[in-house]
């Protein structure tokens, strides 16, 4: 046996939810572009869990089961309250989703009626749990999710506290579609490792948090926020970039590893950083993420991630930076329990084995001896 680092370029199993080809990628066969000018968030969550677009009234199903799943549990909000303030986002979503399972009678009924249930569910609580900890966090109160045509409106509604405004409902909604899956990732992965023991869809989608909130993974478009503060100044940026680059020193938000021609989610974020930026009348993140765009991809041949815009897109609509990869779990939700119900269709459990490189022809010494 011979061990392949980080798995890459391991095939290791079968799916019919999203593939990447040649760059390209696609959600059940039909294109990222295509859904990304063209479709709503919630299209999109039908059209990975039942793979196909859902028609007027399958749709107005859907959004009625959100809207009817989306409070929380009271003694989940409870529990908020009594996390510490500074507590990582992530953390606090991981914990949060982990707790939804004792308050669900369906929990452990591993039915595929009720499997697909709590998948609903979960994509309707998630977004309420991230504004509840938000608000929690700053000493107010929780604002009760919003009859909603989007989860984008009542995420936003819920976070605020007030109605936001169509421009910022859209660039959600597209960010929200952009992120709903992306083939065998390192979260899905661990979602699908995690239900192939038969556990339940709460334990695979709390796995894929934690893998989420990784800064190699989700938790790379605040690494990038961070930089672009770091920076300050379009002034400032050829001077910072080359300092790293000199340095051997990583730029987040660049290179893929199964995009080698650029990640095909990146343009539809940029465009958005550009258009927000115009509206907010503050493009300076988006002309430093431009600049810093042309002299990584000129000087290094690394090309944007989706990561890289969405960064500022989330900073153009008020969000605060921790709260960037929670988002990225309200989207990704979709894409987790689209994999959850079909690992479990089809189960094996996952167990590879590993190249062993340690002492061999070792004795047990006493411990007298020792």
């Amino acid at each position: 046996m011979t061990a392949t680092k980080g798995l890459e370029g391991i095939v290791a199993t079968t799916s019919s939810i999203s593939s990447i080809i040649d760059g390209v990628l696609t959600y059940r066969g039909i294109d990222i572009d295509d859904l990304a000018e063209n479709a709503t968030f919630e299209e999109v969550a039908y059209l990975l869990w039942y793979g196909k677009l859902p028609n007027a009234s399958e749709l107005a199903q859907l959004i009625a089961d959100f809207n009817k799943f989306a409070p929380i549990p009271a003694q989940v909000i409870e529990q908020l309250k009594l996390y510490p303030k500074e507590a990582n986002s992530m953390a606090a979503l991981r914990s949060a989703v982990s707790c939804l399972a004792l308050y669900d009678e369906e929990a452990n009924d591993m039915s595929p009626e009720s499997n697909l249930r709590k998948a609903i569910k979960l994509q309707a609580q998630i977004p309420t749990i991230i504004a509840a900890f938000a608000r929690i966090r700053e000493g107010k109160e929780p604002v009760a999710p919003k009859q909603s045509q989007s989860i984008a409106e009542s995420f936003l509604y819920m976070l605020i506290g007030t109605e936001p405004d169509k421009v910022a409902i859209q660039a959600l909604d597209t960010a929200l579609v952009l992120h709903a899956d992306h083939e065998l990732n390192a979260s899905t992965f661990a979602a699908r490792v995690t239900v192939a023991t038969l556990s339940d869809i709460y334990s695979g989608v709390t796995s894929a948090i934690g893998a989420l909130k990784g800064p190699l993974h989700g938790g790379a478009n605040e690494a990038v926020m961070a930089m672009l503060e770091d920076i300050d100044s379009l002034d400032n940026v050829d001077s910072y970039v080359h300092d790293k680059l000199n340095n051997k020193q990583k730029i987040m938000g660049f290179g893929h590893r199964v995009y080698k021609n650029g990640d095909p989610r990146a343009k539809h974020l940029q465009k958005m950083s550009q258009e927000l930026g115009k509206i907010t009348g503050n493009l300076k993140w988006y002309e430093m993420s431009i600049k810093i765009e042309d002299i990584v991809t000129g000087e290094k041949g690394l090309k944007p991630n989706v990561d890289f815009y969405s960064a500022s897109v989330y900073t153009s609509l008020e969000i605060p930076r921790d709260l960037f990869t929670p988002i990225f779990a309200i989207s990704r939700a979709s894409g987790w329990t689209a994999h959850i119900l079909e690992q479990y269709e089809n189960n094996r459990l996952i167990r590879p084995r590993a190249e062993y490189n340690g002492p061999v022809s070792q004795k047990y010494i006493t411990i007298e001896n020792r």
